[in-house]
This record gives C-alpha cells, sequence and structure tokens, in this order.
C-alpha cells in the first residue's frame, strides 16, 4: 500500500518535534506534523520555559536585603509586569519559530490544524484535508483541569498565569505538587500576597520527605500562608457586597449572611481571575484576587478518534503504550505526556529518539525510565535523582548520609536559609540509590550527580572525589558517617 508519508506526528511540542526531525534528518523519512496551536507545545509556551523565566524575575526581589549586608546601598523599585510579561511574550514567539525552522529545515511538513485519526493510517485535519502515513505517532501532551466543583471556571490553571493582564494582589493557591510550590513561590517573590491550600500532609508528594519538608518551612519563612490538610469546599464570584463584607480582596475577615445570601454568590457570573470567594475545610471564609488550581492534568486525547480505531486507553485518558511506545493498534505509537508515564519534557524528548532508533533505523530500544533526574524550581529548589529515603527502605537495608546547613552566603547576610544534601545508599551493594539537594542551583547541581548515580557510582565513589570548596555541593562528597540506618 502506497502512503503519503512514512510518518505523520500529531503535536508540535518538544517530543513531537524531535522526532519527527530525527526521523526526517537522520532516517531520511518522508514526514509531516500537524499542531493545532503553538509549536514548542507546553514546555516552550505555557510551562518549562515561561515558568523558569518567572522564576528568575522573583528571584530579584531578595538581593537588596542581601546585598545591604554585603556593603551594597540598593532599593528595589516595584515590579512592572507588563513590562516583563511583554519581553516574555516577545521571546516565546522567537522560540516558536526556531521551532517551526528547525523543522522546516529538516524537510518537515507542517498542518496548522487539529488532526484525528481516522484508521489506523489515516488522518483527518481540521482544514477538511485528509492524509495516510505507515506510522503515525501522537505528541499531544496533557492540560490542566480544574476540579469538579461548582463555580470551578472562576479560577484560573497554570496556562492563564502567562496571560494575565496584571498580577494579582492575593492569590490562592490550590494543590500541593510542585506546579503549585513552584507557582506559590514566584508569586511570593513578585510581590502577591500568596496563600496555598493542600488536602495532603505535606507538599510534594512522592519526593523524599526530609527533602519537602524543608521546602515547606523555607515558603513558610518566605512568607507563604501554607496549610495543610486543607481543601476548597465552595467558591462564588465576590460581589461588591461581598467585597466590602470580608474588608476588601485578601481580607480573613469573615462573610456576612447577607453577603453569603446574595444571588450573586449563588449563582455566579463572573470570569475566570477572581475576585473570589472561597470556603475552606478549616472554616475559613475569604475573598481572594485569585484562585489559581494546580490540581492535575489530563492527557489530550479528547476527540481525536482513538478509541473508534482500537487504540487503548487508561483511566485519566491516557495512551497505553508497551515498553517501545506502540499502542494496542501497530502502526501507531505514543510519547510524551500524552501516555501520562513521567510527564517531564527531557523524558518525552528520549522517548522521541528511541521511537526513531526502533521504527526508522531498525534497532528496536525499548524506552528507559529509570534513573531519571528532576528538579523542583521553588526558592530553594529541589534537585533529585533516584529513590527516596521511604522508596529505598522498602526495597532493602539503607543508609542515610545526610547534611543539613546555612549556605555561606545568605548566612553572612543573617538570613535563616537552610539547604539539605542526602545520599540514600544501599547496604549490601554500596550503590548510591538516590541523591537529594535542596539548595539554590539543586537543579543544576543533580544534573551532573545523575550520571554518576546513572553510573552505579557506590559511596566509595563518591568518597574518593576531591571536594570542590567552598561550595555547597561540596558536602555531598564529603559525608563520612551515616545519619541512620533503615
Amino acid at each position: 500500500m502506497s502512503f503519503d508519508y512514512d510518518l505523520f506526528v500529531i503535536g508540535g511540542g518538544s517530543g513531537g518535534v524531535r522526532a519527527a526531525r530525527v526521523a526526517a534528518g537522520e532516517a531520511g523519512a518522508k514526514m509531516a506534523l500537524a499542531e493545532a496551536d503553538r509549536y514548542g507545545g507546553t514546555c516552550v509556551i505555557r510551562g518549562c520555559v515561561p515558568k523558569k523565566l518567572m522564576v528568575f524575575a522573583s528571584e530579584f526581589s531578595a538581593l537588596p536585603a542581601e546585598a545591604a549586608a554585603y556593603g551594597w546601598d540598593m532599593s528595589m523599585g516595584a515590579f512592572d509586569w507588563s513590562k516583563f510579561s511583554g519581553h516574555l511574550n516577545s521571546e516565546l514567539d522567537r522560540l516558536e519559530e526556531i521551532y517551526r525552522s528547525l523543522l522546516k529545515n529538516s524537510g518537515v511538513e507542517t498542518f496548522d490544524a487539529r488532526a484525528r485519526l481516522k484508521d489506523a493510517h489515516t488522518v483527518e485535519l481540521s482544514t477538511g484535508q485528509t492524509v495516510t502515513a505507515k506510522h503515525i505517532l501522537v505528541a499531544t501532551g496533557g492540560r490542566p483541569v480544574r476540579p469538579d466543583i461548582p463555580n470551578a471556571h472562576l479560577g484560573i490553571v497554570s496556562d492563564d498565569i502567562f496571560r494575565l493582564p496584571k498580577l494579582p494582589k492575593s492569590v490562592l493557591i490550590i494543590g500541593g505538587g510542585y506546579i503549585a510550590c513552584e507557582f506559590a513561590c514566584i508569586l511570593n517573590g513578585l510581590g502577591v500576597e500568596v496563600t496555598q491550600y493542600y488536602r495532603g500532609a505535606q507538599i510534594l508528594r512522592g519526593f523524599d520527605d526530609e527533602a519537602r519538608g524543608l521546602i515547606a518551612e523555607s515558603m513558610r519563612e518566605a512568607g507563604i500562608n501554607l496549610h495543610l490538610g486543607t481543601n476548597i469546599i465552595e467558591m462564588a464570584s465576590a460581589s461588591a457586597d461581598t467585597t466590602a463584607s470580608t474588608g476588601g480582596t485578601g481580607s480573613d475577615a469573615a462573610m456576612g449572611a447577607s453577603a453569603r445570601a446574595s444571588g450573586d454568590l449563588v449563582e455566579p457570573a463572573g470570569k475566570p481571575g477572581g475576585p473570589v470567594w472561597v470556603k475552606a475545610t478549616n472554616g475559613s471564609e475569604r475573598v481572594f484576587d485569585a484562585v489559581l488550581f494546580a490540581t492535575g492534568r489530563d492527557p489530550n486525547t479528547d476527540d481525536m478518534g482513538l478509541e473508534e480505531i482500537g487504540v487503548q486507553l487508561g483511566r485519566r485518558g491516557e495512551i497505553a503504550v508497551d515498553a517501545y511506545s506502540q499502542t494496542s493498534v501497530p502502526s501507531i505509537y505514543a510519547i510524551g505526556d500524552v501516555t501520562n508515564r513521567v510527564n517531564l519534557t527531557p523524558v518525552a524528548i528520549r522517548e522521541g529518539m528511541v521511537f526513531v532508533e526502533t521504527v526508522f533505523k531498525a534497532n528496536p530500544t525499548p524506552v528507559d525510565h529509570d534513573l531519571i533526574p528532576s528538579a523542583v524550581f521553588t526558592q530553594p529548589e529541589l534537585g533529585t535523582v533516584g529513590l527516596s529515603e521511604e522508596d529505598a527502605r522498602e526495597q532493602e537495608p539503607v543508609e542515610i548520609y545526610c547534611t543539613s546547613f546555612r549556605p555561606m552566603r545568605t548566612a553572612f547576610a543573617g538570613q535563616p536559609d537552610r539547604v539539605l544534601m542526602k545520599l540514600v545508599v544501599s547496604k549490601a551493594s554500596r550503590k548510591v540509590l538516590g541523591c537529594h539537594i535542596v539548595a539554590p542551583g539543586a537543579g543544576e547541581m543533580i544534573q551532573l550527580a545523575g550520571v554518576a548515580v546513572k553510573m552505579g557510582a557506590t559511596k566509595e565513589d563518591f568518597d574518593r572525589t576531591v571536594a570542590v570548596h567552598p561550595t555547597m555541593s561540596e558536602e555531598i562528597v564529603t559525608m563520612r558517617t551515616p545519619m541512620r540506618v533503615a
């Protein structure tokens, strides 16, 4: 059977673009790609890149106080959101154009259209055009979701943060994962009054307990009003009467009975971005300028025709794939967040690379999801690779090497900041099973530590490494005595 293309990729994010470029450029495949929104996907347009730029922006607010201890007389003016967001949007436009150019220069034909599957080899575009391909790769990523509660439409999600016309004076963040915690730190650094509700006992579930405990403590010290074991049970558009009765947006005053009974609060006609009245499980009632839901993400598989042609989906709509990213329909593959395996941009890129190895280079290569370094860009950052102490001790006896201290830079400035360096070591093999760092620049550190852990380095390999002094990271190779055995 003759096909229009060797491969058709649905989705112009990091994973899809990399797979398309490599298949066309290195394997000589006849390629096409469809993207319904902006090229670069979540990472470049609505996630990693703009978020990290916001992290950089938010860190400047702490510099004058620190500089004063070092003899500098600095003053900080007001943060200009409009100036920053304008520059940010220009940068995202530049990056999107780079993605388009990379595809064009690799010989990939692109369609600015939504695609859905008609059968195992046929793609139907929103333009009305139909094309065929020997292989189809779905790389449509995921999207943030709002909780299933009345008036959830009044809240914003992470995608909306980058499009705000102005910063709110107060914000309530719902959630305790890395997206919630990162934006709590970002907005706090930009001068927003931040309250965070998380229904669990501690933020950053799934990460090392000691590390996430230090981050929670640091967030509170920075002024974030973090409430654990707390969730939202009711929300409504805040009317003028409501605002007055609570003392204005951001007030902790209780809402008056007349305001609670007002029509605006029962059937609100408000728009996302607040002000919003919120009632919590701890009994508090308050009005916030904005409510940000960071309560999870779902794969983008709606109305793609997947189940109709036999592609198996999971409970959250994720595409079920095998170790080679192949779906239940042999000609269709899927990579990235749409599979809900490990939802990180570098993982999607790696999955795209091994897909090309498997399908176009006759080198069947399974996806390796073991020992993936990652970072959470809170303030301070968390860098992690391998097993947490809790997970490791369930598998085998381990030794824990750990130190927490005030780093030289901020200690000199009289600030309370603390950092954490931690190694989880197998008692039997002496391999380092996990490395966890909470510190400024932890993301940079963990990338290099990840190489050693991936190679199977032992604690003695770390011990033989000469320290770089004076640095925070030297503690990783100078810890000689285990803090505890588990």
